[in-house]
């Protein structure tokens, strides 16, 4: 059957629909299909808001923090109502018929799309992505402030200060970044009372051989160590300056051989040890620094990584802290509380929010390889803007679930 241009309808605006487009790339239709599916989520009769539909607008609701629900409903459904034609008859849900939605879709199914998905992305052309033959990768934590709602304040708990307590309950979560391109991933959230060192447990399943994972001296510690370095991956984690680390072996590169415990007592006898290298230096001509830093890796040998590129790659640790920035800055915009007034809808949104993270940067490292530059040179805040704003190319997403609808977007651009 010959393909035919799709109109827009009246009022319509073409900005609307690049979320959709870009979201759609990226979690393509069959996969959400199956994952919803596979979970025993997917709609069992029509409705005005089927489960596959529901999973694009809870990350649509990240790319529009700003806009209400019904707004950002509409958007999401003008979408749907040009890729299929006039003959949809699609209704923009009230306040209460969009909560009702996401309160069957549930928080399960979007985290398992998110934990499918959601993985680095850097290919070997990608600049700025590996240092030698290592992906490298960096382990955060941070929170958000969630609303203020008695079931929300239970679940995740505040944070205490010096005049009691936070306005707001928050979450935490720690995710890695893949420094070249800033795509968090392996995200998980807990109450605030969760420390960062537990979160980092359910994290480290993401992490994989050929992978070299940075951390601040927050996270150093055997327990957490050994764990990280199960996976395969390795590791270059700074120390605290008071952790025993005698020197065994020096090596010509200025950096040492030492062996960690899982508790004083072994010491002694030497049981339970694991092997590290230690790389310690200064930084002259800064401002504000610290005496020495030291870092701990499972990079043995140095001729695999002299200790002074080791020194010098450390400070990419920083790059999560850009990403992080992007994300609760940039994309979920500066004091903006999520919108979620259950806990089982706020872990929802927050894997839409990580979600909807991943389609822009998706989206820029494909510009990025294109023009052969390294992502770190493009704005992840103009990215955003141009998401928002211009179509590049929209995703058939029928409400009824059938996949494989194609239709012409303006001017015969494919839809």
């Amino acid at each position: 059957m010959a393909r035919t241009v799709a109109a827009l309808s009246g009022g319509s605006r073409i900005t609307d629909y690049i979320s959709l487009g870009v979201v759609a790339r990226m979690f393509p239709p069959d996969k959400v299909s199956q994952t919803l599916k596979r979970m025993g989520r997917a709609s069992s009769r029509q409705r005005d808001l089927p489960a596959h539909v529901v999973v694009y607008y809870v990350v649509a609701m990240a790319l529009y923090m700003q806009a209400s629900y019904r707004e950002v409903l509409r958007c999401l459904l003008e979408c749907v109502q040009w890729l299929m034609g006039d003959g949809v008859d699609l209704k923009v849900a009230g306040k209460s018929g969009i909560s009702q939605a996401r309160t069957r879709l549930g928080w399960e199914p979007v985290q398992a799309l998110h934990d499918e998905i959601v993985r680095p992305i850097a290919t070997k052309a990608t600049r700025g992505a590996w240092f030698r033959q290592w992906r490298i990768v960096s382990l955060d934590g941070s929170s958000l402030d969630i609303p203020d709602e008695e079931n929300n304040a239970r679940e995740f708990g505040r944070q205490p200060s010096s005049r009691g307590e936070t306005a707001y309950p928050q979450i935490r979560f720690v995710s890695l970044v893949e420094n070249g391109t800033h795509v968090l991933f392996g995200s998980r959230m807990g109450p605030y009372a969760m420390s960062e060192n537990a979160l980092a447990v359910e994290v480290f399943p993401s992490l994989a051989p050929g992978m070299l994972c940075l951390a601040d001296r927050g996270f150093y510690g055997f327990n957490l160590w050994t764990k990280a370095q199960a996976t395969g991956a390795d590791l270059l984690w700074r120390t605290r300056m008071g952790a025993l680390l005698p020197r065994e072996k020096e090596f010509e590169d200025g950096s040492f051989l030492s062996t960690i415990f899982e508790s004083p007592k072994d010491r002694p006898g030497r049981r339970n040890g694991v092997a590290v290298r230690v790389v310690e230096y200064t930084l002259e001509g800064v401002e504000e620094t610290e005496a020495v830093y030291r870092l701990a890796t499972t990079i043995l040998d140095p001729r695999r990584a002299p200790a002074q590129e080791l020194a010098a790659l450390y400070h990419e640790r920083w790059e999560i802290e850009s990403a992080l920035d992007e994300l609760k800055t940039h994309l979920r915009g500066n004091r903006i509380v999520l919108r979620s007034k259950t806990p089982d809808l706020v872990r929802q949104e927050f894997y839409g929010l990580m979600m909807a993270h991943f389609a822009v940067r998706g989206l820029m490292h494909e510009a990025a390889l294109k023009a052969d530059i390294d992502p770190d040179r493009l704005s992840f805040l103009h990215a955003v803007r141009v998401i928002r704003r211009k179509m590049t190319r929209a995703a058939s997403l029928p409400p009824s679930g059938v996949a494989g609808v194609s239709r012409k977007g303006p001017q015969g651009t494919p839809g």
